[in-house]
């Protein structure tokens, strides 16, 4: 089921990703080499906890009964998306690190009474959802790793910008494509965006590549709606692996990939980005 949220909940969903941007940051600015994933966990925790929140990944159901272990997703050169913080790892300089961090908000009934929140009836704390993502170079890192994060940016923009009522899913999907495949790049196909904000995840898929024109997924967008637009770009094939572990994924010949998010709301006449830093 795609959700329209009301305009009182999308202002409690762009307070939350006020919030979620700022703790992002915060975990950007601490991610050098010689810092470990433990650490970034150990800091996204305590903000997510001193904003009133709760964090949307940790122990979120993965599949074949195992569970996220970790509130951060930290997902390392060729780890494309859910590299878990724990256990901890030690980051290196050269390393480009995804950070993916997701947030539910307010999670208290005396912060909805603070912000005047309406209660969200899908979750037990009543909060509204945000997801958002950067890859971060550490150190001195290659020619190749600042052009891939750069282009995987630059992807998510073009993608943004497809965002207003009327236009389609594929409108975005063939953006974010466009300009990966202009400098060679591979674009995810079995991983895609999605809606948010009473979910975690929540239809409709946003697929970053076009499906069939008159798919029932290529849905058109409508005012009210909120997704979560997510390009993962592999520096080569588009094609990915499973982890030992079962949840990080990986790219299947190795190479470097990137991955950049932002939670967007469709309006009236066009978008609003809701987790801009």
């Amino acid at each position: 089921m795609i959700y329209i949220k009301k305009k009182e909940e999308i202002r409690i969903i762009r307070e939350g990703g006020r919030l979620l941007s700022a703790i992002l940051f915060a975990l950007i600015k601490e991610t050098k080499a010689g810092v470990s994933t433990g650490s970034l966990e150990d800091l996204a925790n305590r903000l997510i906890e001193a904003a009133g929140g709760k964090p949307a990944f940790k122990d979120y159901p993965m599949g074949d009964g195992v569970f996220f272990p970790s509130s951060l997703c930290v997902s390392i050169n060729n780890e494309v998306v859910h590299g878990s913080a724990l256990p901890s790892r030690l980051i290196h300089s050269g390393d480009i690190v995804d950070l993916d961090i997701g947030m539910e908000w307010p999670a208290t009934p005396e912060l909805r009474k603070d912000f005047s929140s309406p209660k969200n009836p899908h979750s037990k704390h009543g909060g509204y959802f945000t997801d958002m993502c950067a890859t971060v170079g550490v150190g001195k890192v290659s020619h190749e790793a600042k052009k891939l994060m750069n282009v995987t940016q630059e992807c998510l923009q073009a993608g943004i910008n497809q965002v207003k009522p009327g236009n389609k899913l594929n409108d975005i999907g063939r953006a974010v494509a466009s300009v990966a495949k202009k400098h060679g790049y591979g674009v995810v196909r079995d991983l895609v965006g999605h809606g948010v904000g009473y979910f975690a995840h929540e239809a409709p898929d946003v697929c970053n590549f076009e499906i069939g024109e008159k798919s029932p997924e290529n849905i058109t967008l409508k005012s009210g709606m909120v997704i979560a637009i997510e390009p993962m770009i592999n520096a080569g094939d588009w094609r990915i692996k499973v982890a030992k572990n079962g949840y990080t994924i990986l790219t299947a010949d190795n190479s470097l990939s990137a991955h950049f998010e932002h939670t967007v709301a469709v309006t009236e006449d066009g978008y609003e980005i809701l987790t801009a830093v």
